[in-house]
């Protein structure tokens, strides 16, 4: 069943008449469309795309069996064009992706009830289908590469921003479309913050080196994180590392469908507080990923959602003690209808350069 199907189905069952799609990781979903502006208004029988004179001949290319209409003057106006024609007594909108001008202007323009419809096409994006996994492997595989790359590259002196670079060019010209965020190196007791965007600090020998990067490919990111140390951290980061490693593995073992977000961030939490540092792991055991490098389902103590095949999730504890350093290790997981898939493929036993 296409999309569009799923969306239309689940307009009924929510007793919505359209939707109006803005976000941009929803509209490429629905439509494959890859520019930067436009909209979508996908009713229980037609789906319209609206668009600009610079993207409608990409919007026919792209967006296949949406009947696609050029807005000359305020897009919000062809969506009430298209309302009236459609006879929209209720519109679903996508509450956590409108401004409130936007919202204020819709409401003006339309004769339709507006209606909170965020989380609809969500949920489908949570579950990947076969052609989307192939997409977050191959991102998966460059960040790899880049991982093995810059163990090669990095030498004491070099600034965090200098090996965060490096990082960037090499997954782009290894087919990368860009990174999923800014990408994380951080070294000695910056280590101990868990998003230590990279700074001009440079790493010294004896320093714990956290990097937290992952990369785009056409339209799925990966997330990867890997501790090491440049030379010889001493005994108490190389126990905490053992910890974080142990409290990983324990989560790779367990995740399955059918279990909690909460069930299943409780195995590597629990196994940390078991250990002693507890307090020092402030952060969920991981998240989804997909079109947006955080998206459902969450591996949080606060998720009672349950995971199906088809998710992709990290596994990401840490520890993080200040003054000291900090560790994280973390892997992208596939659930499967027995238990799960590491997507990854590197070893996680502690590198010493």
């Amino acid at each position: 069943m296409s999309r569009v199907k799923k969306i239309q189905e689940k307009l009924v069952e929510r007793k919505l008449d359209a939707i109006l799609v803005t976000s941009p990781y929803n509209l490429r979903y629905v439509s494959n469309f890859t520019g930067t502006t436009g909209l979508s208004v996908i009713t229980k029988d037609t789906a319209y795309f609206v668009t600009d004179f610079r993207y409608t001949e990409q919007a026919g290319e792209q967006a296949k069996n949406f009947s696609i209409i050029e807005n000359k003057g305020d897009i919000l106006a062809e969506v009430a064009n298209i309302c009236e024609k459609e006879s929209i007594e209720k519109l679903g909108f996508e509450e956590k992706h409108v401004t409130v001008s936007t919202y204020d202007n819709l409401e003006d323009l339309v004769d339709s009830e507006l209606i909170s419809a965020s989380g609809l096409i969500e949920d489908f994006r949570e579950i990947k289908e076969p052609k989307e996994i192939e997409l977050i492997k191959r991102a998966i595989e460059i960040t790899e590469a880049a991982y093995e790359y810059i163990l090669d590259f990095i030498k004491p002196g070099m600034t965090e921003i200098e090996i965060a670079n490096e990082l960037d060019f090499y997954m782009r010209k290894q087919g990368a479309t860009g990174v999923s965020f800014d990408t994380i190196v951080a070294s000695g007791v910056r280590s101990a913050m868990p998003h230590g965007v990279a700074s001009e600090k440079r790493v010294q020998k004896g320093e714990m080196i956290t990097i937290d990067f992952g990369c785009y490919y056409k339209g799925y990111v990966s997330d990867m994180t890997r501790t090491f140390a440049l030379g010889d951290p001493g005994e108490e980061l190389k126990k905490i590392y053992a910890i974080v490693r142990k409290a990983q593995l324990k989560v790779l073992e367990a995740a399955k469908p059918g279990m909690t977000g909460a069930e299943l961030d409780a195995v590597s939490r629990g196994y940390i507080s078991e250990e002693g540092y507890g307090e020092h792991f402030g952060h969920s055991t991981g998240h989804g990923i997909g079109l947006e490098v955080h998206e459902g389902p969450a591996v949080s103590s606060k998720s009672d959602k349950k995971f199906v095949p088809g998710n992709v999730i990290t596994d990401e504890p840490g520890i993080y003690i200040p003054g000291l350093g900090g560790v994280r290790i973390e892997d992208d997981l596939l659930i499967t209808e027995s238990g799960n898939q590491n997507l990854m493929t590197l070893s996680k036993e502690l590198i010493i350069l």
